[in-house]
């Protein structure tokens, strides 16, 4: 019967630990006396440094102190939910969750506390993430279908003004058709810069921040006269698999857009993170690198942020709007994803790229 009880004990602790919803135990005191693994990763803590710890330090709410109903909870013994609730993490980062607790009887006298923890707003990112990927894969094959019907008679006009080119007795007369031809090249141009690479990626190791010095180094020689370039990376940061020149032009692509929104006298700051257990889209990664740029430019109006990637969209005067598309293409490329945040006096773009190889 012990042996039983053993095993059954054993089960129930595995089950926990391999829940992707956080488990959390408080005792009577309202101490810490377990923990799952997704509470550690949710709470970006270590179960050996938190145990013990009472739950307002652990899980502080801004808007209540969270001890006033837990101890409701522990003198009326019922269970309540609240929704989309706001934790300051140990880190200071700010999640949003759905937070169940659950009084469990040990004895007649004892009760223990069961805090369920379900981030909503990783949610909201992960079904945000499926609607960008989805729409620039339906922007993308519109463009192709668009450009497969341009390219045709776009080629015919530039033959037949070729062929009239050389029938032409008077050089005056020539320049007409000559202006017909580099208008028609600079149109194919156009259409393969909004198509993007048309050939595999190059892949092989590649270290995030020799890439992002490249890109650095040119964007100095580009703007000499501002912005500050401000490096924060993580040095521990493995090498990735990935083609260098398209990491390169997708970066030099974002890093071009924020140096002339932030202008000579702006910042301009390179961050390096290594994220744990991510989502890009609907799969979920062991390791994602995320490459921040961010300026202290005026921002990206309202009207515009959420059409940002899409191609001939664009916030400068004179602006193509195919920078930001290109490098979401680039990037897609890798499996990765860009995401973008603005507000007055500071835009941040996010670049994601899976880190695991393909033997992982």
């Amino acid at each position: 019967m012990q042996q039983k009880i053993r095993e059954n004990r054993a089960l129930a602790s595995s089950i926990l630990s391999n829940l992707n919803t956080a488990v959390l135990l408080f005792d009577a005191d309202l101490r810490l006396t377990y923990i799952n693994s997704a509470g550690e990763l949710l709470l970006a803590v270590s179960a050996n440094a938190v145990l013990g710890r009472e739950a307002g330090g652990l899980v502080p709410c801004p808007s209540e102190p969270v001890e006033k109903r837990l101890k409701e909870a522990l003198r009326t013994r019922h269970p309540f939910t609240e929704r989309e609730v706001e934790v300051r993490r140990p880190d200071g980062e700010m999640i949003r969750v759905n937070c169940t607790v659950l009084p469990v009887h040990q004895t007649e006298s004892e009760t223990d506390l069961l805090m369920e923890l379900r981030q909503v707003d990783r949610q909201i990112r992960i079904t945000r993430e499926e609607h960008l990927i989805s729409q620039h894969q339906a922007t993308q094959a519109l463009l192709r279908g668009l450009a497969h019907e341009i390219k045709n008679p776009l080629g015919g006009l530039r033959g037949a003004a070729q062929l009239l080119e050389q029938e032409l007795p008077s050089a005056d007369l020539r320049e007409y058709t000559r202006i017909i031809i580099d208008e028609a090249d600079r149109l194919q141009s156009l259409l393969n810069r909004m198509l993007g690479p048309n050939q595999l990626p190059q892949v092989r190791e590649v270290n995030i921040h020799h890439v992002l010095e490249h890109v650095r180094g040119l964007l100095s020689a580009e703007y000499p006269n501002g912005p500050e370039i401000m490096r924060d990376y993580d040095p521990s940061i493995p090498d990735l698999h990935a083609d260098p020149d398209r990491l390169i032009q997708a970066l030099l692509n974002i890093g071009r857009n924020g140096a002339q929104a932030a202008g000579p006298k702006g910042q301009l700051t390179f961050r390096t993170r290594v994220l744990r257990q991510f989502t890009l889209g609907n799969e979920l990664h062991r390791l994602v690198l995320r490459v921040e740029i961010a300026d202290t430019g005026p921002g990206i109006p309202e009207k515009l942020i959420d059409r940002i990637f899409f191609p001939m969209v664009s916030g400068h005067p004179g602006g193509t709007g195919l920078g930001l598309p290109i490098a979401q293409e680039l990037i897609n490329h890798h499996g990765g994803l860009i995401e973008c945040e603005s507000r007055p006096g500071s835009t941040e773009f996010f670049v994601y790229l899976p880190l695991e190889t393909g033997d992982e």
